[in-house]
């Protein structure tokens, strides 16, 4: 029934104010095998794109370089009626530079302490992480979004009142 699918379809403005809300994703890169491997990070946001940084010898690195392709996904709610996620496929872009690297994890860093300021020993162990780590912006190709909160009730049954 494309009418309640496109009913639970966030826009563009909720898909970013959801992203922003979140702090963990769940990233998909396809193995040497071809299986999917899952992991769950935390990231931010930059100009909309889902950034995060990962050790440089993890397997979702050695997976990404040599196949860019990438699935993300954001998700929250327990009950059917509070379900809601963004599902983003595309290619995950690798950044090297150590200034960049560094960058993202203070943003990362600080996102996980709730914006608190990451203070000397913070930005310390920032700039020790990042020799070790990677970035990785992902650029998405195809977005996928629901919000199960837009429904009145199951599909095939009455409004819940």
């Amino acid at each position: 029934m494309a009418g309640s699918r496109q009913s639970v379809q966030l826009t563009d403005t909720e898909i970013e104010d959801f992203l922003g809300s979140q702090m963990k994703v769940q990233v998909a890169t396809v193995g040497p095998d071809g299986a999917p491997h899952l992991t769950t990070l935390f990231y931010v946001l930059d100009e909309g794109r889902i950034v995060f940084w990962t050790y440089g010898s993890s397997q979702k690195v050695r997976n990404l370089r040599r196949d860019p392709r990438v699935t993300c996904l954001v998700e929250d709610g327990v009950d059917y009626f509070e379900l809601r996620g963004v599902s983003i496929t595309g290619r995950a872009r690798l950044v090297e530079d150590y200034d960049e690297i560094k960058g993202i994890g203070s943003q990362v860093m600080t996102r996980m302490a709730g914006g608190a300021d990451l203070g000397e020993l913070g930005e310390d162990l920032v700039s020790k992480q990042a020799h070790k780590r990677v970035g990785i912006v992902i650029e998405p190709d195809k977005v996928a979004s629901w919000d199960h909160r837009k429904l009145g009730a199951l599909p095939g049954q009455g409004s819940v009142e």
